[in-house]
């Protein structure tokens, strides 16, 4: 069999796809190098020596910076912002597949928050809680904030996988006599945990480094990507190419994780 003959199209697009990753890897490598600077290192190549100086450098008492309080800030909204993307994305799921009075009017109102500007959201969400009196904080304002950003993906995600599944296997289960919750648990569920491990991860992920709804929400503590904007005008070390280090290796390991649970419940469902 000769060699497969490839059309002008394809070179084309393989040529934009390398774009796109050398677009997207090249400074990310770019800052993964220079975080190994020596001690003496600067901000720009070349490399003054080669060290560890500047992942230790992220865990003492920073002139100006605090990694560890805006990345527990971040990551325990990330965490927030996730459970409730995901209870209510699966709610809504579940909802929309009865169709129901006002049901398309609301679809629009639910997704509408992802063509509004995310600096406007973030302003209004600001003004209305200096109006009412109240302190912006990241758990309370910038909370609300990241769920109009988080919401509407989750629920389109669920909307596209409940259009994917038959009713044929929950009217099976009922046949057998199984109860609505008994459906629901050893039939439904298992069938859409990888989805709903996905628009967690995906709610988490958009939490964890969102900046604009941040902005004018977070009140006096920031979130990381808060703090990390504000450290590029007065830090002169690499310590802050070892934050971008250690932040995407985690953004890394993050998505290793779901991925291995995934299998393990594709795993557990096809051996039962």
């Amino acid at each position: 069999m000769g060699s497969e003959h490839r059309t002008r199209e394809f070179y084309v697009l393989a040529f934009f796809f390398a774009l796109f990753v050398l677009f997207l890897y090249g400074p990310l490598s770019a800052i993964f190098i220079l975080s190994f600077q020596g001690e003496n290192g600067g901000l720009t190549f070349p490399l003054n020596g080669v060290s560890l100086h500047w992942f230790f450098n992220l865990f003492e008492t920073q002139a100006v910076g605090d990694f560890g309080g805006s990345f527990r800030r971040s990551f325990t909204l990330g965490l927030m912002v996730m459970i409730v993307t995901v209870v209510v994305s699966l709610l809504a799921g579940l909802a929309f597949r009865r169709r129901f009075r006002g049901a398309t009017a609301l679809f629009y109102l639910a997704v509408a928050s992802l063509v509004v500007p995310s600096i406007i959201v973030s302003l209004g969400i600001g003004v209305v809680f200096q109006q009412l009196g109240l302190e912006p904080a990241w758990y309370t304002s910038a909370f609300g904030a990241h769920l109009t950003w988080t919401l509407p993906f989750g629920v389109l995600i669920m909307f596209a996988v409940f259009n994917r599944f038959s009713p044929a296997y929950e009217e099976a289960a009922r046949d057998l006599g199984a109860s609505n919750w008994q459906t629901f648990r050893h039939v439904l569920l298992p069938m859409i945990a990888p989805s709903l491990i996905g628009v967690g991860l995906f709610g988490f992920s958009l939490s964890y480094d969102e900046f604009a709804r941040s902005l004018m929400t977070a009140g006096t503590f920031n979130t990381l990507p808060l703090e990390i904007y504000g450290m590029t005008t007065n830090v002169t070390t690499p310590v802050l190419y070892a934050l971008g280090t250690v932040t995407t290796l985690f953004s890394f390991i993050t998505i290793l994780a779901a991925l291995f649970i995934i299998r393990r419940i594709n795993g557990g469902r096809k051996a039962s």
